[in-house]
């Protein structure tokens, strides 16, 4: 067979067997392929082969009648879902087990309420619990009270479980049952809430309270345990969660209340280009003005340079105080960056102010070479064609941003009222 070459080398380890397997008991039939069959079993399972090593391990305890075969046998063949093979051949030894039939039983009662026979899994719990009233048991007899729809029941076991263990597990079925199906959707919550006052936010009670947070559209609640996720991972400095979390957190802030975002990021110093962002949308120059300065400060990053001049531009009350500045500041961005966002915002101005038409013009061809679509720099460029008395082609690009926008904007509609007198 294909396995010789391997069983000179062949780890017994494997996390998956119990090492027992390769042990004898003589108060069990003797098969002199044992060994061979077991290190075959085993190479199998190194392979992903489960397939083949399930039928050893079948044919291991039927010549052998070892238990810990069977054990083994069965917890593959469900997670290969043979349930109907599996629950054969338990019912046939079942009343022959002895050292592993707890945990045999178990693998039953699983296959079982795969194959929905329900009545008859429960009637097997029944039985296991008398002979050991572990938890996890127990978790599996609410499990078939679920299925079976009789919730009060399930509610119930949980219930007791979650009184006298305090178990993760029984918390989340427990909450679990109440809102989704006893109607207590309240009190599902405030069990949850409980738990996470007393243990923290870093597991998956967390996840489940936000889950009900979502589905009532509790947007407060959501926020209220993001915040607390988010920090429970900066803590723990696990990054890679932080982020997911973080922008999370940040939809729903933006989603409810802009200020409510700033106020978060002015608090956590999680993300300072966001809280810039957020400060310019809200026209709080004077905060985005302080923090820009200390972000160019602090990085050397040209890109602030220009983000400096937009809002020196932009906060400033007599505009024409500043312009050699803000022209300077561009200029000098520029030299560096190809950037259109920057191209058509100092085109713009010394089209606007009538510094230099024909530099302005060349600086939004620029940015148009990039986004040719971008219906804002196509404003400046029929600004700047008006200006140099181009009506026509000053119109014709004009009106492609009217149609397109309309003149709800205060700016275009100005252009488009001089473009049109102009071109008559």
């Amino acid at each position: 067979m294909i396995f010789l070459i391997f069983l000179s080398g062949c780890s017994l380890n494997n996390e998956n067997i119990n090492t027992n397997l390769i042990k004898k008991d003589f108060k069990y039939k003797t098969f002199a392929l044992e060994d061979r069959y077991i290190m075959f079993a085993l190479e199998y399972l190194r392979q992903g082969n489960n397939e083949e090593a399930s039928d050893l391990f079948l044919k291991l305890f039927e010549n052998t009648l070892k238990e810990q075969y069977l054990l083994e046998y069965t917890k593959l063949a469900f997670g290969l879902k043979r349930y109907d093979e599996l629950i054969s051949y338990v019912q046939k030894n079942k009343n022959t087990l002895d050292e592993n039939k707890n945990q045999i039983l178990k693998v039953y009662i699983l296959a079982l309420i795969q194959k929905s026979e329900l009545d008859l899994a429960e009637k097997e719990i029944k039985n296991l619990l008398k002979v050991e009233n572990e938890e996890s048991t127990n978790e599996l007899l609410g499990n078939v009270y679920i299925k079976k729809a009789e919730y009060k029941k399930a509610k119930e076991i949980y219930k007791k479980l979650y009184k006298n263990s305090s178990s993760m597990s029984s918390l989340l079925n427990l909450s679990n049952v109440m809102y989704q199906f006893t109607d207590e959707k309240k009190e599902a919550i405030n069990l949850l809430e409980s738990y996470v006052n007393v243990k923290g936010c870093g597991n998956i009670v967390c996840s489940k309270l936000l889950e009900f947070y979502q589905n009532d559209n509790n947007i407060d609640g959501v926020i209220s345990i993001l915040k607390r996720t988010y920090l429970t991972f900066k803590d723990e400095e696990n990054s890679q969660m932080l982020d997911k979390i973080y922008k999370l957190l940040m939809f729903y802030l933006e989603k409810k209340d802009i200020n409510e975002a700033i106020f978060f990021l002015e608090e956590s110093g999680a993300d300072d280009n966001k809280l810039l962002s957020l400060y310019r949308v809200t026209n709080n120059y004077k905060k985005a003005n302080k923090l820009v300065n200390k972000l160019y400060k602090d990085t050397g990053n040209i890109d602030y340079l220009a983000q400096i001049a937009i809002i020196e531009f932009e906060m400033a009350k007599d505009k024409k105080k500043v312009l050699k500045s803000v022209i300077k500041k561009f200029e000098d961005v520029l030299t560096i960056l190809d950037n259109h966002v920057y191209q058509n915002y100092l085109g713009y101005i010394l089209i606007d102010f009538d510094i230099d038409v024909e530099k302005g013009l060349y600086y939004v061809n620029k940015a148009l070479e990039k986004a040719p679509d971008n219906l804002a720099y196509i404003d400046s460029l029929a600004w700047g064609l008006y200006k140099q008395k181009d009506c026509k082609n000053a119109y014709i690009n004009m009106k492609r941003v009217v149609e397109s926008t309309g003149t709800n904007d205060n700016e275009i509609k100005l252009h488009w009222e001089k473009i049109k007198e102009c071109n008559k």
